[in-house]
Parts: structure tokens; sequence; C-alpha cells
């Protein structure tokens, strides 16, 4: 029988977190390139990753996973939807890149705060984290774009379907996900 001391526990818990953040940020970095151009901002699966990494790595680990993503594509890594690196921050997309930070947090913030471990409590914290997404990113983009209505055209109202679905895929696969990541060993 194998004594695990605190010290192993604690080594143990924080290098399956780091692993688990490294996951959601190659999960995002994946999801980036399953896309659909519809015009500046292209639909993604990112948001599906997004909130994912906030319901099942939490408020911190999930804004950890995303802003890795960002620091790597700042970094000048092609990691975006549309390969640019760090010139994506120049463009169209850039607000909804860095929402992506905030999104996850509050994401995984509701799911802590309110112990949301129903489909419909995950439902109700990924549909907020989409909302986040849409706030931080579509003011960038109207100023790109010099116009609130063309960022709500293009940048808001072609996505609400899609993330509303992604929405409820993430609902449904968020406890699974948290029993893989916090399963015995």
């Amino acid at each position: 029988m194998q004594v695990k001391t605190l010290s192993n526990q604690i080594n143990t818990s924080l290098w399956r977190s780091i692993a688990a953040i490294a996951v959601f940020t190659a999960i995002t970095a994946v999801a980036a390139r399953i896309t659909i151009n519809i015009g500046p901002v292209p639909i993604t699966m990112q948001p599906l990753a997004i909130v994912l990494s906030g319901l099942v790595l939490g408020a911190r680990g999930g804004a950890l996973a995303q802003l890795t993503y960002v620091a790597l594509i700042a970094l000048g890594l092609p990691l975006d939807a549309n390969m640019k690196g760090s010139l994506v921050f120049f463009g169209p997309t850039a607000g909804y890149l860095l929402g992506f930070i905030p999104a996850a947090f509050v994401t995984g913030w509701l799911t802590e705060q309110f112990a949301l471990k129903s489909w419909w409590g995950h439902f109700l914290a990924a549909t907020v984290g989409m909302m986040v997404i849409y706030l931080v990113g579509a003011p960038w983009l109207a100023l790109y774009l010099n116009s609130w209505s063309k960022a709500w055209t293009l940048g808001i109202f072609p996505f609400i379907l899609f993330d509303l679905g992604k929405a409820v895929v993430a609902a449904g696969v968020a406890e699974s996900g948290k029993y893989w990541l916090n399963r015995p060993q």
C-alpha cells in the first residue's frame, strides 16, 4: 500500500491542473481550424472550447488556458483562425480573441459560485460566456468597421444560433470533463 503525503498530493494536483490547462489551450487552437469564413469574423468552434474550459477547469483554470492561447498568438504562433499570428491583433477579430479570456473566467465563475451541476446551469453559464465574447469583440469590430450596425450584422447576429448550439454541447459534456479531470488515480 502506497502512502501519499500531502506534498505528493499537492504536486500531483498541480501537475494535473497544468496539464488540463495545456490540453484546453490545444483544444482551442484545434477549434480555430474548424472555420467557416462568412465575412470579417469567421464562424469557428473556438467558443465551444472557451466555455468548456471555464465549465471544466473553473474560472482561473479556464482563463489561464485562454490566456495561454492568446499569449502564444501574441508571440507569433499562427494559432488563430486565419493563421495570422500576432498580426491578428490589428484586425477585425482582435476583440473577440481578447474576449476569450474573460469569457472563460465568467463561465467558470458562474459555475463555481452557483454550483451549476445541472445541464441547464451549465447551459446558462456557457450562454453568458458567449455573451462576454460578443461584449468584448463587437466594440472592437465596430471601431474597425467604423459602424455599430455593421458590427451587429457581421459580428453578432450570424453567430447567435451557432453559439447557442455550442452552449448546448458544452453543457452536455461539462460534467464528463470534470469527472475526467478529477478522477481518482
